[in-house]
Parts: structure tokens; C-alpha cells; sequence
């Protein structure tokens, strides 16, 4: 058996179609006086772009599956580059494993490759961000997000750029990459209703139990107060010049959640003139030492 084997190989093997097959394979395409490439090493570079354009095209599914529609043609646009990016990376590797000389277009594109990534290296992290968004779900349309200190309601998600409205009905655009650098704060990713508070100090020797009681009162009547949770009262610190209070209730829309909180402001001012409770105003006391020895 071995030796028909060995027989049909050699019978091949002198076959003057498998010379002329070798011959044609083994046929160099010469660019310029470094760069030389074999039809072969042609058939080697194909195969392996389409098996990387299968196994990508798997890799897109798998990531995407869970995207919802309108995030998934986002993400089929960056997708887009860098496939390319990998087709270029993957070339270059195939052609230097099968022995093409790729160090000449290595050397004279580097420079040029050093300056376009400097320049788009900003450009690249927001994209990258943009598609960490996209994927990880950690800012959604509508949610209400503080970056920075600046608070918007989220309206559109791009790949560059995430598009808020601030309280001021100011557009508000933010690069991606600040979600990589700075700490962000999602108000609304555990439900749309919030903790809030309101401050207030009062005059020491004041009835702490009836401020108790006014500041729940002011916080109750206020429409927009959710009854459940109840709001409380805490007795937060013995000040430097008044008894410091703050009462926490829960609003259904913590996006303007400034327009309650100065209503309750305005009703714990009234109840406080109407039942004689001073919210003092910083005090500071200045000893003056008449020193007669210094004339």
C-alpha cells in the first residue's frame, strides 16, 4: 500500500500538469526593488482575508445580539473602520509570513502613521467610548446624568458625542471620552424617583420638635412630593451660629427637582415667621484689647 502510495506521488510529481501548475504558482509579481509577491503567496493573502471577514462577521453578531436596534447601526459604523484597520493589519502579517519583504512600506509610512495618530488619537478615544457606551448600557436616551457638575437629560448617543438638554434647556454636548476620565452620575439608572433635601439652620434655643414638625409640614404640602417614602427630618449638627436641620423627601422627576425644592424653601420661610422661628445669619464676636503699655 505504501509503495502505491509513494508511486502515485512521484507519478504526480512528474506530471507535466503539476509542473506546469507549480511553476505558474511560484510566478513573482515584482513591486518595485524590495517588494516581490508569488501568485501562491496571492491565494495565501485571499483565503486568509476571507476566513478574517467570516470570523469577524461572527464577532459582530455575537457583540451586537443584545444591542437594541437603534444602537446596532451605530455600532455597524465603527464596526466598519476597523475592520478595515484589521484587513490592513492582517495583510501586512500574512505578507511577511509567506517571506515578502514588507519593511520598505513599513519605513516609509511610518512617519506618516505617527502624525495621523497623534492627531486623531482624541477623535479615536471618543469613538472607543462611544462604542464602551454602546455596549456596557451605562447611559441610556432620557436618563438624567451629571458630568462635571453640569446635569442633562440625555436625548442622542453618537459615537463621538453624547447630546444632553440641561434644566436651562441648553444643549449640552459631551465628548465620550470624559466617561473614561471622569466620574459620571446616572440619577435615574435605579428608577426615575430621587432623594432630595433642603437645608436650613434656625436660632439656637429654638423648639427643635415643632421646626421638626414645620419643616414635614412644608415638605408634605408641596404637590410634587411623593408620599412613599415618607419625608424625615434630621437634626444634622450643632452649628457655629444655628441648630442645622435637613428635611429628605423624593420627587418623581429629579430633572427639575429645583423648582420643588425653592416652593418648599418659600413655605418653610412662611411657617417659620408665622410660628416665631429666626433662622440667624452668621455671627462672629470681636474683642478689642486696649493695651495702655504699647504708648
Amino acid at each position: 500500500m505504501a509503495q502505491d502510495l509513494e508511486h502515485i506521488e512521484e507519478t504526480i510529481s512528474n506530471s507535466g500538469v503539476w509542473e506546469a501548475t507549480k511553476a505558474f504558482l511560484q510566478q513573482n509579481i515584482v513591486f518595485g526593488e524590495n517588494i516581490s509577491i508569488s501568485i501562491l503567496d496571492v491565494i495565501v493573502v485571499v483565503t486568509v482575508i476571507f476566513l478574517t471577514t467570516i470570523i469577524l462577521r461572527v464577532v459582530l453578531k455575537l457583540i451586537t445580539r443584545n444591542l437594541p436596534d437603534e444602537n446596532k447601526g451605530k455600532f455597524n459604523v465603527v464596526y466598519g473602520y476597523f475592520r478595515w484597520l484589521i484587513y490592513v493589519v492582517i495583510l501586512f502579517i500574512t505578507l511577511h509570513s509567506v517571506g515578502v519583504n514588507v519593511t520598505a512600506v513599513f519605513a516609509a509610512s511610518a512617519a506618516l502613521l505617527i502624525g495621523v495618530g497623534l492627531a486623531l488619537q482624541t477623535l479615536f478615544q471618543d469613538i472607543i467610548s462611544g462604542v464602551f457606551i454602546l455596549i456596557d448600557q451605562s447611559v441610556h436616551v432620557d436618563d438624567i446624568i451629571e458630568l462635571e457638575g453640569k446635569v442633562g437629560r440625555v436625548v442622542e448617543i453618537k459615537l463621538r458625542t453624547t447630546r444632553a438638554v440641561t434644566i436651562d434647556n441648553k444643549v449640552l454636548i459631551i465628548p465620550n471620552h470624559l466617561y473614561l476620565t471622569n466620574s459620571l452620575y446616572n440619577w435615574t439608572q435605579n428608577g426615575v424617583t430621587t432623594r432630595e433635601s433642603v437645608e436650613v439652620g434656625v436660632a439656637y434655643g429654638s423648639d427643635v420638635q415643632l421646626v421638626k414638625s414645620l419643616l414635614l409640614k412644608a415638605a408634605k404640602s408641596h404637590s410634587q412630593v411623593l408620599p412613599h417614602p415618607e419625608p424625615k427630618v434630621l437634626f444634622t449638627n450643632f452649628g457655629d451660629s444655628a441648630l442645622d436641620f435637613k428635611v429628605v423627601f423624593t420627587l418623581g422627576d429629579s430633572f427639575t427637582a429645583q423648582h420643588p425644592k425653592s416652593d418648599i424653601r418659600f413655605e418653610i420661610d412662611r411657617l417659620f415667621r408665622a410660628n416665631n422661628i429666626a433662622i440667624p445669619f452668621p455671627q462672629r464676636d470681636i474683642h478689642i484689647i486696649n493695651d495702655n503699655n504699647s504708648k
